[in-house]
């Protein structure tokens, strides 16, 4: 239990400016849609009016930027990457850091297991995607609220819900590579890398209907805005394919750690 509060500690200072982070892009976000909706302008003459590439850059395939939600289903978009970058990133630092920062012998000093090890590391990273989550749910809702009143926020559980299992799964993602590679200090850059890959793959099937095949592939297209606003919902095909992805990384991670031979 000392590992998962001391993980704690060690990431609260990241933790508020992370959080920081999701008020200054919801509130600016949002802003804007105040700002339109003020001045009479149609946001969907405005955004439609971009190049398809943009569109889609922007999130706004299907999306009725004239209501509130539909708005913020743009805005959702950026809150995924934002929140996946940090899941990534926190998930290769939970595993990398002892090896980076060269207090390896902290842990191994310890009679407590690799596994409960990782297990705690893996306790204190969900906790901190837990505030994350809540922490943007409290700050859209807000926003929402502000700009109309009578919003269903019902609907942001929905994509608060979607978000929170994106984490989850790059938490894992960022896990296993930091699990596997030889060179530590290495991991983060390269699970970015993998998140950022992920991501440009989701743009350019957006771009091209005919690789629409290749949504299984990147977990950006696994809870889009369009879907989780639209009464169909998300495909349980691809939540299923998130569960696995999840649940195949993570063991990979607790296996590779297990072997790992932790640099002092």
């Amino acid at each position: 239990m000392n590992i998962f509060w001391r993980e704690l500690k060690y990431s609260r200072k990241s933790m508020i400016w992370w959080c920081v982070g999701i008020l200054f892009m919801v509130v600016s976000g949002m802003s804007k849609y105040g700002t339109m909706k003020s001045s009479g302008q149609s946001a969907n003459e405005i955004f439609g009016a971009m190049p398809k590439s943009l569109q889609a850059i922007f999130g706004l395939s299907s999306l009725d930027l004239s209501t509130v939600m539909g708005f913020y289903g743009m805005l959702f978009s950026y809150l995924v990457l934002m929140a996946t970058i940090h899941a990534v990133m926190l998930g290769a630092n939970m595993v990398a850091k002892e090896e980076r920062d060269k207090t390896s012998e902290f842990l191994m000093a310890k009679p407590v297991s690799r596994i409960r090890i990782i297990t705690s590391k893996l306790a204190a990273s969900l906790v901190l995607l837990v505030i994350f989550n809540l922490v943007t749910y409290a700050f859209s809702t807000a926003m929402v609220k502000h700009y109309e009143s009578t919003a269903d926020t019902g609907e942001i559980w929905k994509f608060m819900a979607g978000l929170l299992l994106l984490q989850v799964l790059f938490l894992a993602i960022g896990m296993v590579i930091a699990a596997i590679t030889k060179h530590p200090k290495r991991a983060t850059s390269l699970a970015a890398g993998i998140l950022l890959a992920a991501y440009i793959l989701s743009i350019v099937i957006e771009l091209n209907d005919k690789l629409d095949a290749l949504k299984y592939i990147t977990p950006f297209k696994y809870f889009e805005a369009k879907n989780l606003l639209s009464d169909s919902g998300v495909d349980a095909v691809l939540v299923t394919l998130a569960a696995v992805i999840c649940a195949a990384c993570l063991s990979a991670a607790f296996v590779f750690y297990k072997k790992r031979d932790l640099k002092s």
